[in-house]
């Protein structure tokens, strides 16, 4: 029988942080969430998050690599979809975490918004 990881083994992290990482960039997080209503086009995303083609495609071959997302073509057109209900799921549970813990992760001065205090 296998024993379970050592606390300090962080080996078996590196996936989760690689898929969060991918979701860590505020345009992807946006199709994601895009997404999580239903299909589109490329043009879809573009006019609803006010990117261009190019920024569009970029950030979709990314989360296609990473198994988020696949598309079906139609014609001249691909329909982009997520490829796994987990991530809704993920989804949801971030919003609910982000409820409960209010502003505290926006105005974290490593990981929100807010600049990194500086030593005067």
């Amino acid at each position: 029988m296998e024993s379970p990881p050592s606390e300090t083994d962080t080996t078996v992290l590196k996936p989760a942080a690689a898929l969060f990482r991918s979701l860590a960039d505020p345009t992807r997080l946006a199709i994601v969430q895009h997404l999580s209503r239903g299909e589109a086009r490329v043009v879809d995303l573009c006019t609803s998050l006010g990117l261009t083609q190019s920024t569009v495609s970029g950030h979709l071959s990314c989360l296609r690599e990473c198994g988020l997302i696949d598309y079906r073509p139609v014609g001249r057109q691909s329909f982009y979809r997520l490829t796994r209900t987990e991530l809704l799921d993920l989804l949801i549970a971030t919003e609910t975490l982000l409820t409960a813990t209010g502003n505290a992760v926006d105005l974290c001065p490593i990981y929100g918004n807010q600049p990194a205090p500086t030593a005067d």
